[in-house]
């Protein structure tokens, strides 16, 4: 069961959102912005969950690559495993001219960091595509012989996005840890045009598994569930109806 967490969680995202938006010179307006929504969550007021959020914990790390725009759609679930891990970092992407905070979350040693991508972008080096690879890159040491903290670098953004943002020459270096869907999804927020376009929340789901944090993986899971019921009945455009392609509010 999730547990209530009443105190408004300030996470590495709402710091994000909140800064990009004295910083930007016009509102950022998705399809359905004109509705009233929770500042926090993003979502109607009557479906607001942010009394329903897990309190935060796990063994893993996440930093959220965030492209222009994408912290403000309320669509977007990388906000919900910022949520769920208490170790969460996010950053608003930039081919060129990365932050160098982010810069240096990357090559903390106490880290390992792994980007989120489908294997068939990557090349064989870099791809921790067995359970033998995965678990020997993670069992590296830090210098100080202490386990480095498994880091989930995740691409959000929209399927074009993301792969452009994978492109990133200072991002070539990573070890890339992929999925393959074993299942159909249900997530019906967004589209998608290939079976490896999940979610941000879906994809997160797995990844924590194979990171050895089943526990997180499972709270996930279900504040995805919530949060999905609860984002498609404040659709009014829908009028009762499930969520369409052409319903989207993401693109």
């Amino acid at each position: 069961m999730l547990r209530h967490h009443a105190i408004m969680l300030d996470n590495s995202v709402t710091r994000l959102r909140a800064a990009e938006k004295a910083e930007s010179r016009r509102e950022f307006l998705a399809r359905g912005g004109r509705v009233q929504r929770c500042q926090e969550c993003l979502l109607t007021p009557a479906q607001c969950i942010c009394n329903e959020r897990p309190a935060p914990a796990g063994q893993v790390a996440v930093c959220l690559l965030y492209f222009h725009g994408e912290v403000f759609k309320p669509s977007n679930s990388g906000r919900l495993v910022a949520d769920i891990l208490t170790d969460n970092h996010a950053y608003r992407w930039h081919r060129t001219e990365p932050q160098a905070e982010l810069l240096a979350l990357l090559a903390n040693p106490a880290y390992a960091p792994v980007i989120v991508f489908p294997f068939q972008y990557a090349e064989a080096e870099r791809q921790l595509n067995s359970p033998e690879r995965l678990q020997a890159y993670l069992d590296t040491p830090q210098a100080s012989g202490e386990r480095r903290i498994p880091l989930m670098v995740i691409l959000d953004g929209t399927w074009r996005e993301a792969r452009k943002m994978f492109r990133s020459t200072w991002l070539n270096q990573l070890p890339v840890l992929g999925i393959e869907p074993v299942a159909e999804r249900d997530y019906r927020l967004r589209e998608s045009y290939h079976p490896h376009q999940l979610g941000t929340a879906e994809v997160t789901v797995d990844i924590l598994r194979l990171l050895g944090d089943p526990e997180r993986a499972d709270v996930l899971a279900q504040y995805f569930e919530l949060f999905k019921v609860r984002y498609l009945a404040g659709k009014p455009w829908l009028h009762g109806q499930g969520a369409t392609n052409s319903d989207d509010d993401s693109e």
